[in-house]
């Protein structure tokens, strides 16, 4: 950098006339004019120097000046007197000037050593810059993924809504959510192309859902709806919305315009370390010298510097041998998890454990991790919402593919084969040994969602058909599992989700059959959230519902903020707002943190903005997964 900056300033002093050096010795203020002293009086006007007419060529017929239009006077030739060229003296002192002023703005020798190579450039006038057509930017009013038609809910769905009301609960939101079907529902009204609420710019609007998404393991969508946005315009929300998105997908590169762009507005290592990421992936030599540099100064940052160089090495055009010794990493980070998985390292299994279900997610959503880890996490992006029944299947097809593999995820899409080809007896088996008994067993229901599809409706099955329908009600099949009405008992499991489930049932649901549900429950909660789910779907009689919810010591007329709030919402059909309200009500860890108000107050508002088949999918989950 000394040398560079040495040989900058003899270019230009090199480059300047002897005769500006010398105008340096006189005084220069550094205010603008008019500030430190009264202007100068004007010279006087040089008196006119006769001009001679214009001379006129057959070829070139003077043009005669536009009649009057009044007509009755004779157009004459308009001259104009030419200004006097300016003497060399004055040339000269003009020359001195710019160059003096240009001399002002030239930084010293040890500002230019301290500059990093982002400033340098800038200084240079090499930083890139917004250079796209006013006709071709982007609008920031409405910003989003999904018009109405590809089924967005809506431009103007919270534009009448107040600004601070929407932050708070996009902000109160902090995720996960218990239900599978609210997240689904949250993560469609936010990636919907949106005009702002009343008193919030598009920017803040569009940084408040990316960081939701981020929250609710949404990464991929996060970063869809900020690229969105015409980078030049990032706030600096909506940056650090960006930055945790691309890290979420490990697209380092992708985020280099950003980095480019707005590279000063952070000064953390690992921004600094992207940066240097950046410069590499373009080319450039400094990029993995910033690098070293931090390698070679130790500390915390070590490693995530041994990481960047690792990935600098594989995207750029210098090679380096890193060793990463995983034993003096105390804790992984989204950094270190992303940059490892991107470039093939082995994260030790014991850490990323340790580091929580945020591993687990990146792990099912990164195409960097091997198919059969992939497949072991996504047991979770199932559960949570994250992972559709073809996903999941998907993943499982490219296990079977292999015949190489081995292991319980080998295992499974075995199983999972046979749950589509077998005999009605061997599939029914094969989804059940898929299923188990574990934690995961609403995930694995996600997975045989079209297998119990194809099976034929048998009475022989009925003690099986609870788990058959909850396994096709984790996909929205609910007309494939309205064919074993017939079979299921009234009070048993599928009953109750049947109950739930059933599009444009018109009769109420008599009470004997909730209380025959009831015997059969052994805490209450299943029951309880049934008849919350029945009450606000209206598929209860209001006299029964209060009678039922009084025997199980619950008041579905209890008012709170929150209640009133979605309740109005869905009086409005806000179905956006209805949905955002949904998933403040909705977060936990499991649906025994969920309380029958707020589920009769999430259906019953869903049910009144148009959302009925989302409202009926949330109360059919609550009694399967309770």
């Amino acid at each position: 950098m000394r040398l560079r900056a040495r040989l900058f300033v003899a270019g230009l002093l090199a480059a300047t006339p002897a005769a500006v050096l010398m105008a340096q010795d006189s005084p220069e203020s550094l205010l603008p004019p008019g500030f430190d002293e009264p202007a100068p009086a004007p010279a006087p006007a040089p008196a006119p120097r006769p001009t001679p007419a214009p001379r006129q060529t057959p070829a070139q017929p003077r043009t005669p000046a536009p009649a009057p239009s009044t007509g009755d006077a004779v157009s004459r030739p308009v001259v104009q007197d030419v200004p006097d060229a300016p003497s060399a003296a004055e040339r000269q002192q003009s020359r001195a000037e710019a160059a003096r002023e240009m001399l002002d703005r030239l930084p010293s020798l040890e500002e230019l050593e301290a500059m990093d190579p982002d400033e340098l450039d800038e200084l240079l006038g090499l930083k890139p810059t917004f250079d796209i057509p006013p006709a071709a930017r982007r609008s920031s009013e409405r910003v989003g993924l999904l018009d109405r038609e590809e089924g967005g809910m809506g431009v103007g769905a919270v534009a009448n809504t107040r600004a601070l009301f929407v932050r708070n609960v996009l902000r109160g939101t902090r995720g996960p959510l218990v239900s599978r079907w609210g997240h689904i529902a949250l993560r469609r009204a936010l990636a919907s192309r949106m005009a702002p609420p009343a008193g919030m710019d598009g920017m803040e609007f569009a940084a408040l859902r990316a960081g939701l998404l981020n929250r609710l393991g949404e990464p991929v969508v996060a970063r869809a709806l900020v690229q969105e946005v015409d980078t030049a315009d990032y706030t600096q929300p909506l940056i650090s919305a960006a930055y945790d998105a691309y890290i979420g997908t490990g697209d380092f590169t992708g985020a280099c315009p950003m980095m480019r762009l707005h590279g000063a507005t952070r000064d953390d290592e690992q921004w600094e370390l992207w940066r240097a990421l950046c410069s590499t992936y373009s080319g450039e030599s400094g990029g993995m010298d910033r690098i070293e540099r931090v390698v070679r100064r130790g500390g915390e940052g070590r490693f995530d510097a041994l990481l960047a160089q690792k990935y600098a090495g594989a995207v750029g055009r210098q090679r380096r041998a890193v060793t990463l010794e995983w034993d003096e990493v105390d804790a992984l980070t989204p950094w270190r998890y992303a940059l490892a998985t991107a470039t093939g390292a082995e994260v030790p299994e014991g850490l990323s454990a340790a580091g929580g279900p945020q591993y687990r997610l990146l792990a099912a959503l990164s195409p960097s991790v091997d198919i059969v880890t992939r497949a072991a996490a996504s047991d979770l992006a199932a559960r949570r919402g994250i992972f559709s029944s073809t996903a999941m299947v998907d993943l499982y097809s490219q296990i079977y593919d292999d015949t190489e593999l081995s292991g319980d995820q080998a295992a499974r899409a075995a199983l999972l084969r046979e749950a589509y080809v077998g005999t009605p007896a061997q599939r029914l088996d094969a989804m059940q040994d898929i299923w188990g008994d574990g934690e995961d067993r609403y995930a694995r229901q996600v997975l045989t969602a079209y297998a119990a599809a194809r099976m034929p409706v048998n009475a022989e099955m009925a003690d099986a058909a609870g788990d058959l329908i909850a396994s096709m009600l984790a996909a929205g099949l609910d007309r494939n599992a309205l064919r074993w009405a017939g079979v299921v008992p009234v009070g048993s499991s599928g009953w109750a989700q049947l109950a739930l489930a059933a599009p444009g049932r018109g009769t109420p649901v008599e009470e004997s059959g909730v209380r025959s549900f009831m015997e059969n429950d052994g805490d209450g909660l299943r029951s309880r959230l049934l008849v919350a789910g029945l009450a606000g779907l209206d598929r209860m009689t209001q006299a029964n519902a209060e009678e039922l919810s009084g025997d199980m010591g619950f008041d579905l007329s209890r008012q709170t903020a929150w209640t009133r709030a979605i309740a109005r919402a869905g009086e409005r059909r806000n179905a956006a707002l209805v949905t955002m309200l949904a998933g403040l009500g909705m977060q936990g860890s499991s649906w025994s943190k969920m309380t029958p108000l707020h589920l009769y107050h999430i259906v019953s508002a869903m049910k009144a903005a148009g959302l009925e088949a989302e409202a009926r999918m949330i109360a059919a989950e609550a009694v399967a997964r309770a």
